[in-house]
């Protein structure tokens, strides 16, 4: 392993709380990703390489198959940063049994609401975008306005105002659902032009899917529509949204959804099937041409992607599009598939992250480092020698016990690292003792008549 060198790293307080508590509960955090940011150089390259095809007008769709703890979602936010940057706004949202891609009871809905809610952008990267994205083009043509010379008090100035903001929207009005998007957009506009506050809001929930009927929308609206955003149409919306979102300056828009062994989960074939398809239809839309300044990376389990009863692969045209190449088959692969596949961080990567979680607990706490280079190396070496160790330890398992280590260590000041680490090798080792002696015992137990239960 590498020589450990400390590193000066200097986190703001409120997001190095925040990362350290999350870290310790095994749940990805939201912000300050980049400071723990080890490994994956290949890996996040090669996502950031779909930042330019979007950038460029194009759109791009990925796999990141990882299994649980491996890092996958704590990726997928640490690339949310890097394309709110960029600038990029960004949307995630985690699929769970009532959000999936579509299925009855509004689930596909469920799922385009939480995208919009977490929508973000850099003014705003903690979510809730919307309405700030909105209010800078809008004082931004104001601006520009005034700029040319026509004054705020004139009549000609909201003449020209709405002219340059029904120009922007009229290029949405050939998508699917694009004329009752711009139309809701150009209304939102002409209420900020009057501080209508009221159908501001109204206006920002029909662009979030909130409204259950076409007659529901109107009687808060004001005016009709001929479709509400729904099970069936939201990702055609999102595709507008992509589209926008380059005429307001930004570069495009990407969607991070994660979670998607949720999709493997459904227990029904027929529903399951659909939102294969679904995923099919944004896989075949992004690569083909159909969408624009749109990129979406999906994370999922092994698990999720190649079981052939249940997963991706058991979806034929899923299958074909995402399985591995007979060269890959050999031992060669390559990073620019649509699937990329999280290997196991190296023991040097490992020994660097420890190191850095180190020097980020004892700037919290304001210390020294409570545990030396070569404490790091022996809890490393303790951790992977395990059974199994080498495949099955994660980045996630390592981080929560190393912190706990820390806060441990931090609260005792009279306890020795090398102490804490053997009662804790001793402990493991009962346990396994147990495990093993329980299992004996249910084997060899005789069949007693007490046993059935009729």
């Amino acid at each position: 392993m590498d020589q450990i060198n400390r590193e000066s790293v200097k986190v703001p307080k409120r997001i190095l709380n925040t990362l350290l508590a999350s870290l310790g509960a095994g749940v990805v955090p939201r912000s300050g990703a980049p400071y723990i940011a080890i490994g994956r150089k290949e890996e996040i390259a090669s996502l950031l390489s779909g930042l330019e095809t979007v950038a460029a007008g194009g759109a791009t769709v990925r796999f990141l198959i990882g299994r649980y703890g491996s890092g996958k979602s704590f990726l997928l936010q640490l690339l949310r940063g890097y394309a709110l940057d960029r600038g990029f706004l960004t949307a995630d949202a985690d699929l769970s049994p009532e959000r999936r891609l579509c299925g009855g009871s509004d689930y596909g809905l469920a799922t385009y609401r939480e995208l919009m809610r977490n929508l973000a952008s850099r003014a705003a990267p903690d979510g809730g975008a919307l309405p700030v994205i909105l209010s800078r083009h809008y004082a931004a043509l104001r601006s520009e306005l005034a700029a040319s010379g026509i004054l705020p008090e004139s009549e000609e100035f909201e003449k020209q105002l709405r002219m340059r903001i029904y120009a922007t929207l009229s290029e949405l009005e050939g998508g699917v659902g694009g004329f009752d998007f711009a139309r809701v957009l150009g209304e939102y506009y002409a209420a900020a032009m009057a501080d209508d506050r009221e159908k501001m809001s109204a206006c920002l929930r029909w662009l979030r899917g909130e409204f259950a009927s076409k007659t529901e929308a109107r009687r808060e609206l004001g005016f009709s529509v001929s479709l509400v955003i729904d099970d069936d149409n939201w990702y055609d919306f999102i595709k507008l949204w992509a589209v926008f979102a380059t005429h307001l300056g930004y570069q495009g828009l990407i969607l991070y959804v994660d979670e998607c062994v949720n999709l493997y989960k459904i227990p029904n074939r027929i529903s399951r099937d659909a939102n294969y398809e679904k995923l099919l239809a944004i896989f075949n839309d992004t690569l083909q041409g159909r969408a624009a300044g749109l990129g979406v990376i999906f994370g999922g389990t092994p698990q999720f992607l190649e079981d052939t009863r249940r997963g991706l692969f058991s979806y034929e045209a899923l299958r074909s599009r995402l399985a591995d190449s007979r060269f890959a088959e050999q031992g060669y692969t390559t990073l620019s598939s649509p699937v990329i596949r999280l290997r196991r961080l190296s023991d040097d990567e490992l020994l660097a992250l420890i190191a850095r979680l180190t020097h980020l607990h004892a700037e919290q706490v304001g210390g020294e480092d409570a545990v030396s280079p070569e404490e790091m190396i022996t809890f490393l070496q303790a951790a992977l020698a395990r059974a199994g160790a080498e495949e099955l330890v994660t980045p996630r398992e390592i981080i929560r016990d190393y912190l706990t280590l820390l806060s441990i260590l931090h609260e005792n000041p009279g306890l020795r690292f090398a102490d804490l680490l053997q009662e804790k090798a001793a402990a493991r080792e009962a346990t396994v003792n147990a495990e093993e002696t329980s299992s004996a015992e249910k084997q060899t137990r005789k069949f007693e008549p007490a046993d059935l239960d009729f």
